[in-house]
């Protein structure tokens, strides 16, 4: 199998860092091209707590979320990623299963890597991850949460 795209979705715990050593066996590999995904929830579909946001005050979050998940997202890539030969840097805002599974078939990516568990309180990847995999026309490789491995 010839891998040319991977996609790498990362909520930025230390579970979903647990992948970029195999993210970069890819990229050793097969020279491959990386896709890093960060999906910010989309607010505006949760009931109401602590009283009613309007429509502005969301774009806010949303907008303070994307700023932060790019400079997250530069940061990592310039220091995991640097031997990788081309990576690119995607932001969605929707559920993180949809947004995954959209961003393959929009890249035509050839595999997916991830965590089998993402952040605690953020959004779990273990369902997510049980989505992506019963959902996805392509290869998901899965990194448990357990895994021992050095990342320099």
């Amino acid at each position: 199998m010839e891998v040319k795209k991977i996609l790498w979705p990362t909520d930025f715990s230390s579970s979903a860092h647990l992948a970029l050593p195999f993210v970069n066996s890819l990229i050793d590999k097969y020279q491959t091209e990386v896709h890093v995904l960060f999906v910010i929830e989309d607010l505006a579909h949760h009931a109401s707590w602590y009283g009613d946001f309007d429509q502005d005050h969301i774009e806010k979050i949303i907008a303070w979320e994307k700023k932060t998940a790019t400079k997250k997202l530069t940061q990592i890539c310039e220091k995991y990623l640097d031997g990788c030969p081309l990576y690119i840097k995607h932001i969605a805002v929707g559920d993180p299963a949809q947004e995954i599974l959209k961003l393959v078939d929009q890249e035509d990516v050839d595999m997916v890597v991830m965590a089998s568990r993402g952040q605690k309180g953020h959004f779990q990847f273990g369902s997510v991850t049980e989505r992506v995999i019963k959902n996805s026309p392509v290869p998901v490789i899965t990194v448990p949460e357990k895994t021992e491995v050095e990342v320099a």
